[in-house]
């Protein structure tokens, strides 16, 4: 006869979380997976050919605005590797949070436009 095995605790949850997160996953998709943990990113667009200085000037331009974390940037990066938009999350932002990095991003004639999506691009 076979014994029952009981998992510990500790052990019996992290169970139950696993199963939760695949369960979530698979039924609801990675928009509604991603939003319940907080996951989206606003995504800076530039117009073509802007030079890198002008999307690093817009980038610390708006680092103060609460919520919004901008994408690190690689520490020894040259500027011709630099990505071509910024990218901040705002998982934990609220909506005046976020409209107010739309308004401080809008003062620089490069931006044309800001996308919020998760990172999945839902």
């Amino acid at each position: 006869m076979l014994a029952s095995v009981h998992l510990p605790h500790p052990a019996r949850a992290l169970a139950v979380t696993a199963a939760v997160v695949a369960l979530c996953a698979a039924a609801g998709g990675c928009a509604e997976f991603d939003q319940a943990f907080g996951k989206q990113e606003a995504v800076v667009q530039f117009q073509p050919n802007t030079p890198a200085s002008a999307i690093l000037k817009a980038r610390a331009g708006c680092m103060h605005v609460a919520g919004a974390y901008p994408e690190p940037i690689p520490k020894h990066a040259l500027p011709v590797d630099l990505p071509d938009d910024i990218r901040y999350e705002v998982g934990s932002a609220s909506d005046a949070q976020m409209a107010r990095l739309q308004q401080c991003l809008q003062r620089f004639p490069s931006v044309v436009g800001i996308e919020f999506s998760s990172p999945s691009g839902d």
